[in-house]
């Protein structure tokens, strides 16, 4: 074999800083885990750097440069992230469609909602996942281009730290020695292999380009990963109150991932002597802004120095209930507590109440681990009673509407209650409508139509598809009766849930779980409050006050024949959830948005991306010997530099034809007769006057052309002629280039 010219540089493959770097993120990653607790974010986000890592580095083994390296691990985050998240919507599970990049808006915007609303740590719902993995995964592959192809590994250490450091200050908490100790050693040893690779190389070979724009993306990954999820983020709940995992949920009715859970969490127990267990609220939302209903934020009290009044007016019945309450797993700073709450005897930490809305909230502690007993006085209006109050007062807020809220929902509020007299029957005929046949509950429609939200846009196509969760139900009903000048809000919190066959004394305790996460409208009315009501189909139980003549309940006011044609059946004061199988029931259609990643498809996607510069270059391949097969002796000396290319044979602008062809011949395993009779070709093409030689003979050029090719890819080693057919180089660097002239010597 000949002796290496001098000067070339000597092989570099960058396993050690791989493996450093690759390590770098792991270590800056460690106080992730004290704003979003543990889960598949941080499989996928460690197997995703270590995709993109590994490929980095099987990619500059094959002495691949900067300008193909670089794309290609971007095009495999693309199709990591398109297979993982977007799979359903995916062309070959793996390409993105229109319809993967609309998604990704509406997931930023529940992520944001998660982090603002959410006491750390977080559990990582689908939209955080997303945004947490795909940051991830840009940082590396940031990362591998500044360390391994820019070899500045000094400003990679500088984005590792402030991943690292930002959530350690956002979340007041001990200094974790181990974790900066563990970051600092992989940091040493990410600058000594990078400085040993360094010297092992030559100086010329590192590319200078684009430093600065890859410092601008490193930038804008580390905020993702770090400076959002810390300004943004509550103080963490204090150990006292339960702290240290749990169920989290979205309070700001984005509940689509909460329901879409693959697996149900139990979150609450209640028992009470009482006939019926009781919804639980954890958030009030009266404000209604565009496509999104604020959370309540009123004056609250410390619950110890709450003196409760009734604001039922005379002559309205106020029934007393007492019950115990015991939060399984609920990481929220919100308590779940039943409606008209008075009192409550063995809450732990600081809790202060809202007596606008009756939810609890703590600035320090966690609902998880609390059990407690809670006294609520509700007002009990006869169905006479409330048929002669009306919907009036409240705060202003509860009656207003965004400025660009569809006429067709106030016209088909009115449609629906045009046969009903007072306000009372009116919500009334709103339930039954939406509880009847006309409507459907799901948690894959929403996703499919594209209205996964609850602001005036969402309901208005949910008003069309008739189908959607308790979101579109309850938000849908809030702004329909407001169209009727009706003050009116929506509540998150749970459903009663199902009877666990324990017992406690002798009451009966009932369990709801995640899937049980519900929200539902309340309607305020002049003397009696706010009054809930039930519109989301096929779950809870109804809203009906009975009459006062016999206790016994009269048929529901029916809607407008035109607005559907067969209203529900009459409903009978709220049932107890073990005699009304659909109180709290899971439902049936589920969807998760992170779905397993299929193998075949990743392979197959790997093999297409793979193949489609390959197939380019047998493209341009083909052109050039269809033109030497015409008698064009440069198309047949292209070929011969384009394969030169591909195999990292330095083409310069300098060398001649002749020179070139000796070179090949002495060094790269060139034919000496077919490289003699194609340079001569050449030569005279390119020097000899018009006229004095004869046609070149197509077929022998393209003979003699594909005779040289043959030689120089049998002179190198097996993967650098699979690399040279799957990724050539000549469909970027081009004969005389700066970049042909620097090519690294192959074997």
């Amino acid at each position: 074999m000949p002796a290496e010219p001098q000067g070339a540089a000597r092989p570099r493959y960058d396993g050690p800083s791989t493996v450093a770097l690759l390590l770098g993120l792991v270590a800056a990653l460690v106080p992730l885990f004290s704003v979003i607790a543990g889960g598949a974010w941080a499989a996928l986000a460690f197997v995703l750097a270590g995709l993109l890592l590994g490929a980095g580095y099987l990619l500059r083994r094959l002495r691949l440069g900067a300008l193909v390296v670089t794309p290609s691990l971007l095009a495999i985050w693309i199709a990591t992230m398109t297979a993982v998240f977007f799979s359903d919507v995916a062309w070959l599970f793996i390409i993105p469609s229109g319809e993967a990049f609309a998604r990704v808006p509406r997931l930023v915007e529940i992520a944001s909602s998660d982090i603002a609303v959410g006491v750390a740590p977080l559990e990582a719902s689908a939209s955080l996942t997303f945004l947490i993995v795909g940051a991830v995964g840009l940082l590396a592959v940031a990362l591998d281009h500044v360390v391994l192809t820019a070899r500045m590994p000094l400003l990679a250490g500088v984005a590792l730290i402030a991943v690292w450091l930002i959530p350690t200050l956002a979340v007041p908490q001990v200094m974790d020695l181990w974790a900066f100790a563990f970051l600092a050693v992989v940091l040493l040893w990410l600058l000594r292999a990078e400085t040993r690779a360094r010297h092992r190389a030559r100086s010329a070979d590192a590319p200078r380009g684009g430093v600065g724009a890859v410092a601008a993306v490193i930038a804008a990954s580390a905020i993702v990963i770090a400076v959002i999820a810390a300004p943004a983020l509550p103080t963490p709940a204090a150990p006292s109150g339960g702290f240290g995992g749990g169920t989290s949920i979205d309070a700001s009715l984005n509940l689509g991932d909460d329901l879409r859970r693959p697996a149900e969490i139990p979150v609450v127990r209640q028992w009470s002597a009482a006939a019926a267990p009781a919804y639980l609220r954890v958030a009030t939302l009266t404000e209604l802004e565009g496509n999104s209903w604020q959370p309540d934020r009123n004056r609250s009290v410390p619950i110890d120095e709450w003196v409760p009044e009734d604001s039922a007016a005379d002559g309205i019945e106020i029934v007393e209930d007492r019950r115990t309450v015991e939060v399984l797993d609920l990481s929220s700073a919100q308590l779940p507590v039943p409606a008209d709450a008075v009192s409550f005897d063995g809450v732990t930490g600081s809790w202060r109440i809202t007596a606008a809305n009756g939810t609890v909230a703590s600035p320090t502690s966690a609902a998880r681990g609390q059990t407690f007993e809670v006294v609520s006085r509700t007002p009990r209006p006869t169905l006479e009673q409330a048929r002669a109050a009306e919907a009036r007062g409240g705060p202003r807020e509860a009656v207003e509407l965004p400025a660009d809220t569809p006429s067709q929902i106030a016209d088909l509020a009115t449609e629906v209650t045009a046969d009903s007299s007072n306000d009372y029957d009116r919500l009334l005929a709103l339930q039954s409508w939406f509880r009847g046949p006309s409507f459907d509950y799901s948690l894959s429609a929403p996703v499919e139509e594209g209205f996964d939200g609850s602001g005036v846009e969402a309901v208005e196509r949910f008003l069309q598809v008739r189908s959607g969760y308790c979101v579109h139900f309850a938000s849908a009903f809030a702004i329909m009766a407001r169209t009727l000048d009706m003050p009116s809000r929506v509540v998150v919190g749970f459903l009663p849930g199902l009877p666990t066959g324990d017992v406690e004394g002798d009451d009966r305790v009932y369990q709801a779980t995640t899937a049980q996460l519900h929200a539902w409208p309340e309607v305020f009315f002049a003397g009696i409050g706010w009054v809930a009501f039930e519109p989301t189909k096929s779950l809870g139980a109804a809203q009906r006050f009975a009459s006062e003549d016999d206790g016994s309940n009269e048929p529901e006011p029916e809607p407008s024949a035109t607005a559907t044609p067969q209203p529900t059946s009459t409903a009978s004061a709220a049932p107890r959830p073990d005699e009304d199988p659909t109180a709290g029931a899971t439902p049936t259609t589920t969807f998760s948005v992170v779905t397993v990643l299929p193998v075949l498809g990743i392979v197959a996607g790997v093999i297409l991306l793979l193949s489609l510069p390959g197939l380019a270059g047998a493209v341009v391949s083909r052109r050039r010997r269809s033109q030497a097969r015409r008698g064009s002796a440069a198309a047949a000396w292209r070929l011969v530099q384009d394969t030169a290319l591909d195999l990292g044979i330095p083409v310069p602008e300098s060398e001649s034809p002749r020179a070139f062809g000796e070179r090949l011949q002495a060094d790269h395993g060139g034919p000496p007769v077919a490289l003699d009779r194609l340079v001569g070709a050449v030569e005279r093409s390119s020097y000899a006057q018009p006229g004095s030689f004869g046609d070149a003979d197509g077929d022998e050029l393209v003979t003699d052309a594909a005779a040289i090719r043959a030689g120089l890819f049998a002179a190198v080693s097996v993967p650098r002629r699979l690399a040279a057919r799957l990724l050539p180089r000549s469909l970027v660097v081009h004969p005389g280039s700066t970049f042909a002239e620097a090519m690294p010597l192959q074997r």
